[in-house]
This record gives structure tokens, C-alpha cells and sequence, in this order.
């Protein structure tokens, strides 16, 4: 799928209050603004448009935008997130995302689109502590009129289902170790990584490049091999917070 547009959200100087469960210490807000900065300038140049959103201070966690959302070519679902902290974040998302796609908004079950990957017509949903099985359902609900189908995967204590697996194009996943042997994988060519190297799953595919987070050699090598083009940005303050490259832009 080639993305022409993405919505992103300027980081608050409240971001360092958010929701977390890593042990690395507050993130810097000048420094998260410079990576976030440049995160945009590679979507730019990979041929997006991207809309930047004012941040929210009352939401620290606000600018981890695909949580509430999950778009596709012909509608886009609003989400209900997982953490109760993070619901006030769904009416700003709706009037930007609605200049381009019909609005699903669901209202039942928990569901960040954190754990939501879509691939061709299926969607790979997770079972995290952040979605449940009710979640799942009024999403299934929601996208199957559209032709869409979708598959539970329960990942046990992992964060996010794109935490740990990330669709990297033909036909191949990027995938952590304790997913890779899962049966809704097994169609797909997998590229194995070490826990200790996980975070580095949370790589983005854009328009034939691939954006993964820096500090993971042994990844990149497996990603050059792919022979497609690799921007390696630095993530540090966002892995602070829990976040990734995929969490910080609704994509279309």
C-alpha cells in the first residue's frame, strides 16, 4: 500500500508523565521534539504529506497517535483505547482523520491500534493487557462488512502486538522469537529476532523503505539484506514512554 498522507501529533512538554513500563528514566522533551522532527522529515521525504497536530497536555501520551485510530483505504475505526487515561484523546483525533475517511468509531470491548497489523484484507489483532476479546469483537464487527478479516493473537505480557511483529513487505514479517513460531505466522517468510533486540521489531514500512529504530545492529543487518532502503532514526526518548515507530503516525 503506497501512503501518500500520514497525522501525526507534536509531542507535550507533559509527554514525560505518560503511561510507561520501562525502568529508563523521563524523557527529555527537547531532544523527543528533535526525534520527532525528524521522524516527519523522513516521512517527507519518502513522498507523505504529513498533517502535525497540536500536542495536548492534558495527554501526555497523545502523540503515540495510532492508538486511537486504525485506517484503511476505504474507512477509518476509532478506537477505544485500553487505558481509561487515554479515551480523551479520541475527540481531537475525529475531525482531522475525518477530512479523509468515513468514521467507524467503536463502542465496546478495549483496542489500541497498537496491536492492530493489517496485511492484504486480514488483520492481526492482539491480545494484550490494552485489548480484550470484546474489543476484538466490535472490531471484527466494525471491518468485516468491508470484506476485512481478522485473527486473534494473544501476546501474553508484551505491551503491543507491533511491539514484538512488524510486516516488512513481501510477504515477510520482522518478528521477536516468543511470536515467531505462532500459527497465524506461518504463511509468511519470518525474520527472527532475539528478545534482547525486540524493540527494534517495531520497524515501519513506508512506500518501498523501511524506517527501524537505531541502536540495533544485528537487526539492520537482516533488514540491508531485504535490498530495500533503511533509515535508522533514533528513538531513545520515545522507548522511554513505550514508543515506537509505528505508534507515532496514522498512516494512509
Amino acid at each position: 500500500m503506497k501512503f501518500t498522507q500520514a497525522i501525526v501529533r507534536r509531542p507535550a512538554a507533559s509527554c514525560g508523565n505518560g503511561l510507561t513500563t520501562s525502568q529508563l528514566g523521563k524523557p527529555d522533551h527537547a531532544k523527543t521534539l528533535q526525534q520527532f522532527d525528524a521522524y516527519c522529515a523522513t516521512l517527507r521525504t519518502l513522498g507523505v504529506e504529513v498533517t502535525e497536530l497540536p500536542s495536548l497536555d492534558a495527554f501526555p501520551d497523545s502523540h503515540f497517535v495510532e492508538d486511537v485510530a486504525v485506517v484503511t483505504p476505504e474507512f477509518a475505526v476509532i478506537t477505544r483505547p485500553g487505558a481509561p487515561a487515554r479515551r480523551g484523546e479520541i475527540e481531537s483525533i475525529g475531525a482531522p482523520l475525518g477530512e479523509h475517511r468515513e468514521l467507524k468509531p467503536m463502542h465496546d470491548g478495549r483496542l489500541d491500534g497498537g496491536d492492530v497489523m493489517l496485511i492484504g484484507k486480514r488483520f492481526f489483532v492482539g491480545l494484550s493487557g490494552r485489548t480484550d476479546e470484546a474489543g476484538v469483537r466490535a472490531f471484527d464487527e466494525i471491518v468485516s462488512h468491508y470484506g476485512y478479516d481478522v485473527e486473534a493473537v494473544p501476546i501474553g505480557a508484551n505491551l503491543h502486538l507491533k511491539s514484538s511483529v512488524n510486516y516488512v513487505g513481501g510477504d515477510t514479517l520482522l518478528v521477536c522469537d516468543v511470536l515467531a513460531e505462532h500459527p497465524a505466522f506461518q504463511a509468511f517468510r519470518r525474520i527472527e529476532i532475539d528478545m534482547a533486540d525486540e524493540y527494534a521489531c517495531n520497524t515501519l514500512g513506508v512506500n518501498g523503505a523501511l524506517l527501524t529504530p537505531a541502536g540495533y545492529p544485528r537487526v539492520q543487518e537482516r533488514l540491508d539484506a531485504l535490498g530495500v532502503p533503511l533509515h535508522v532514526l533514533d528513538t531513545s526518548e520515545f522507548r522511554k514512554m513505550d514508543g515506537g515507530l509505528t505508534c507515532l503516525s496514522l498512516r494512509f
